[in-house]
């Protein structure tokens, strides 16, 4: 097949990962051309490292008709922006979560993208690996009954401990839910289907946090956004589930994901991993067993979501994580945040397809 020929823009921390993926791991169906950020020396490193193009600015990378795809890699505030300028220049696009910041925004770009036959894709890729794909299979083989419910718990204490530059988790577009959220939500839709309606509470728990991690050890930043949220799935199959997403804790012993069902209760691994640990009690016994994975992709394999498009245009079929799936995600998250102004249940307008399994 043809190899799949990728243009990165943006090389922050999440870009190497990518990068390795790209030029190892996937390299048989994708082809990194090249590269661009917006600090200079840092595109100049990476296009040198890797040897691929370096290119000037985000106008060239999409002016050059070599480019099958541009790859998002830039903060949630530009999502939106560069997604519509890539697609308009017809280009497939493949972009980190959030799809956008708005249901409207998402919605925009999954139009666009339908209108000029070209495949939009977003992060997480998470749930195509080998630990939620086993848990996938397990529930569509009955393991678990007829799944009836879910917990799922995302916290922490913040970023500004350990990112380099985390004043933007703390502004529109950041905070727990838009920048951990994706994963929670995007595994439990693709283990249960689509949700129907969403009830919120939310909270900013601090002002001002300092950051004390370098280079910017000492600043501090004004927090625009929630940063505790607290809220109700309800699932058009009838489950229902409890979704915690919070930058204000310092510890806790919370699942990070279980599913519930008639006939038994599954820990699903973490939804930021691709791998293991799955555990699964049946009714009727009080000991958890541990399952062995039945796919590949136990790695940090980001950048499958990427090859995954390469082998949908091959194949003629919709890509997995995409398009209209990171716009239901960016809808569930809208609404939980809209729930918990307005203090009313808010109904899910733009459903999604449950991702078929690999």
């Amino acid at each position: 097949m043809k190899k799949l020929r990728v243009g990165i823009i943006g090389l922050g921390k999440i870009s190497g990962i990518y990068l390795e993926n790209l030029t190892k791991m996937f390299s048989n169906t994708v082809e990194l051309v090249g590269v661009v950020d917006l600090v200079a020396e840092r595109s100049a490193a990476v296009a040198e490292q890797y040897k691929v193009k370096r290119y000037a600015d985000a106008e060239e990378i999409l002016g050059d008709p070599s480019i099958d795809l541009v790859l998002n890699l830039t903060t949630p505030q530009s999502h939106y922006n560069l997604c519509k300028r890539a697609l308009e220049a017809g280009k497939h696009v493949y972009v980190e979560k959030p799809l956008s910041l708005t249901v409207e925004q998402a919605g925009e770009l999954v139009d666009l993208a339908g209108e000029k036959q070209l495949l939009l894709g977003g992060a997480p890729d998470t749930f195509l690996g080998a630990g939620i794909q086993t848990c996938r299979k397990l529930i569509d083989d009955g393991w678990i009954g007829r799944p009836i419910a879910a917990s799922a718990f995302m916290m922490n204490h913040g970023h500004e401990s350990w990112h380099p530059d985390p004043e933007f988790y703390y502004k529109r577009g950041g905070g727990p839910l838009f920048d951990m959220g994706p994963y929670y939500i995007t595994a439990m839709v693709n283990l249960l289907g689509p949700v129907d309606s969403v009830t919120g509470y939310a909270q900013k728990s601090f002002e001002r946090r300092t950051i004390t991690s370098e280079p910017k050890h000492g600043d501090v930043i004004d927090v625009e956004v929630a940063t505790h949220i607290a809220g109700v799935l309800h699932f058009e199959g009838g489950a229902v589930a409890t979704l915690v997403t919070s930058f204000d804790v310092w510890h806790h012993s919370m699942p990070r994901l279980e599913i519930y069902g008639t006939e038994g209760s599954l820990q699903v691994p973490d939804p930021n991993t691709f791998g293991g640990p799955i555990l699964f009690c049946r009714k009727g016994t009080k000991e958890w067993k541990e399952l062995p994975l039945l796919f590949d992709y136990e790695q940090n394999s980001r950048g499958l979501g990427v090859a995954d498009i390469a082998l949908s245009l091959a194949e003629a079929k919709k890509n997995r994580a995409s398009g209209e799936l990171a716009r239901h995600v960016v809808e569930v998250m809208s609404s939980l945040l809209s729930s918990a102004d307005t203090k009313q249940q808010v109904a899910i307008k733009h459903s999604c397809q449950r991702p078929q399994p690999r």
